[in-house]
C-alpha cells in the first residue's frame, strides 16, 4: 500500500532572526569618545538591533509552490535568506531537506564577464556540471530572451538592464531541478511572455517533487502561481493559508491602514 504521507522539505521552528545595523546618526568620530565607549563597554552610538523575523514557524512539503507575501520590511527576504542558509536564527531553528536554492545568490554572476561566461560558472555555481551545462547552455539562452533584440549574451553582464540581468539568473536557475528554490522578486521582471514561461517552469520544478518559495510584491502573480501563502508583518506569520485567502486578507489589512 502506497504511503500519500507529505514529505517536509521545509520546517521553520520558532524562528527568530535579528541583526545589527551600523549607522553613525548621533555619533561622534573622535579616537576620544571612541576611547570613552571601550573604557565604558558601551556600543557605539548609531548601531542598531533589528528584530526581523519574530516566531516563525511552518512545513514546507515536496511539490508545493509557496508565496511569501507583506509590507516592506515584514522580513520576507530575511527568512529567505535564513532557509537559503545564509543567516543563521538567533533563536529556533530551520531543517531543510537536500540543498536549498536561492535565486540571485547561488548564480552569483560577474559584471564584468560575458552572459556566455556567467552561465557557465552560474550553472557551476548551482551544482550543475560542465557537461549539464553544454547540454542546457542554448536552452538557457532562449528562455531568458536575451538574445531576443541582439547578442546580448556575447556583452559584459554590466551592460544589461537589471531585469535581463534577473531574467537570466532565473533562466540558470530554472534549468536545474531543486529540492528547495527561493525566488525574491524574480518574476517582477520581464515581459507577460517571459512571465508566463516562468510560472510554467515553476509548475514543472514542482512536478519534479520540488519545494518553490516566491517572494512578490504583485498579489496577482502569488494567487496564479502559487496554492498556499504565508503573510509576515513587522517579523511575525500572521496567517498560513490558501493563497486566494492569505491575498484576500492582506489586501483588506493594507486598504484599512490607508
Amino acid at each position: 500500500m502506497a504511503d500519500n504521507t507529505p514529505t517536509p522539505t521545509v520546517v521553520a521552528d520558532g524562528v527568530h532572526i535579528t541583526y545589527k545595523v551600523h549607522g553613525t546618526k548621533g555619533g561622534k568620530g573622535s579616537a576620544t569618545s571612541a576611547l570613552s565607549r571601550m573604557v565604558t563597554r558601551k556600543a557605539a552610538p548609531g548601531i542598531r538591533e533589528v528584530h526581523a523575523v519574530k516566531g516563525v514557524s511552518f512545513a514546507a512539503y515536496r511539490g508545493e509552490a509557496i508565496g511569501l507575501i507583506g509590507s516592506n520590511g515584514s522580513g520576507k527576504s530575511t527568512l529567505l535568506k535564513a532557509v537559503a542558509g545564509l543567516l543563521p536564527p538567533t533563536q529556533g531553528r530551520i531543517f531543510t531537506r537536500g540543498q536549498p536554492s536561492l535565486l540571485g545568490v547561488n548564480a552569483a554572476l560577474m559584471g564584468d564577464l560575458t552572459g556566455e561566461r556567467n552561465v557557465i560558472l552560474g550553472g557551476l555555481a548551482m551544482g550543475m556540471s560542465r557537461e549539464q551545462i553544454r547540454e542546457r547552455y542554448d536552452g538557457i539562452v532562449e528562455f531568458s530572451g536575451i538574445n531576443d533584440k541582439g547578442d546580448f549574451i556575447s556583452l559584459p553582464m554590466r551592460t544589461y538592464s537589471s531585469g535581463m540581468g534577473a531574467r537570466l539568473r532565473f533562466s540558470i536557475a530554472a534549468a536545474k531541478t531543486h529540492d528547495v528554490l527561493l525566488i525574491d522578486e524574480a518574476l517582477s521582471t520581464g515581459d507577460a511572455k517571459f512571465q508566463l514561461r516562468s510560472k510554467e517552469r515553476i509548475n514543472e520544478l514542482r512536478a519534479e517533487a520540488g519545494t518553490v518559495f516566491l517572494v512578490s510584491h504583485s498579489n496577482g502573480t502569488i494567487t496564479e502561481t502559487c496554492e498556499r501563502a504565508l503573510w509576515l508583518e513587522s517579523g511575525t506569520l500572521r496567517m498560513d493559508g490558501p493563497a486566494a485567502e492569505v491575498v484576500a486578507a492582506y489586501e483588506e489589512f493594507t486598504g484599512k491602514k490607508k
